[in-house]
């Protein structure tokens, strides 16, 4: 049995995948072909992502007494503040801003859409359960929830989880630059369609940008499928680890 099988199997098994079969009816239904993703190979193995006045330059942070991860993030904490006003989703029934957790000086950095109901709660991104299948894919590369770092485009949560609206991102998306721009990490997955194409400020379908990666404000930017979208669709699990091979690889130099 090779060693990538072995990863593969690992991987599935740490995912909740309780077998595999031979029928081809099991893999008629699990392992369906994702448009776009055939022609990825073709393009080239790191592209830089498109230039805009967010994505192209640092972005000013504010004054204080700690330039360290740690010192730069909490006073961004500070100045969003508990009760963000800047959009109109304080209006919309959100509970809590929902900022970040994670290591100030993590390698890996997990970029979401927005808080769900369970985040809006708790306060903390990814923690219902396409955040649990988030901390196994986590799991997966050897790694534990605290060794990384996770937000979000915007940090309220949308009415009834709806998309964030433009307005709503050009208020909230230089916070998350910031946060980029103090973790420095190695390696940012973007999680799901909303995810990277704001970052990446295109239309493509997420079937069609993942497979790449961009150099993104000095780190490696690889777009994949969001947990949720794994939840509801299982058989995509196995590009989402062909992804995180590659995060692997680049964490470890290879």
């Amino acid at each position: 049995m090779s060693n990538d099988l072995i990863e593969h199997l690992r991987f599935f098994q740490a995912l909740g995948v309780r077998g595999v079969s031979r029928d081809p009816a099991w893999r008629e239904t699990q392992v369906p072909q994702v448009p776009g993703v055939l022609s990825v190979p073709e393009v080239p193995a790191v592209l830089d992502a498109p230039t805009s006045t967010h994505a192209s330059g640092p972005i000013p942070l504010m004054q204080t007494g700690d330039s360290s991860p740690a010192g730069l993030l909490a006073a961004l904490r500070v100045e969003i503040g508990p009760q963000c006003t800047r959009c109109k989703l304080h209006t919309l029934g959100r509970k809590q801003v929902v900022f970040g957790v994670g290591d100030p000086h993590a390698q890996l950095m997990f970029v979401g859409e927005g808080p769900g109901a369970d985040e809006d709660v708790q306060g903390e991104p990814f923690v219902g359960k396409a955040g649990q299948l988030l901390t196994k894919i986590i799991e997966a590369i050897e790694l534990r929830r605290d060794q990384v770092y996770i937000a979000n485009v915007i940090k309220c949560r949308p009415p009834g989880n709806r998309n964030p609206e433009p307005d709503e991102v050009e208020q909230c998306e230089p916070f998350l630059f910031r946060q980029i721009d103090a973790i420095k990490p190695k390696v940012i997955v973007a999680l799901g369609k909303f995810a990277a194409q704001s970052l990446l400020r295109t239309s493509e379908p997420i079937t069609r940008l993942r497979g790449r990666q961009y150099n993104y404000r000095g780190s490696v930017l690889i777009p994949t499928f969001h947990p949720a979208y794994l939840l509801r669709n299982p058989s995509s699990k196995r590009d989402v680890w062909e992804d995180m091979k590659k995060v692997r690889g680049i964490l470890q130099g290879d």
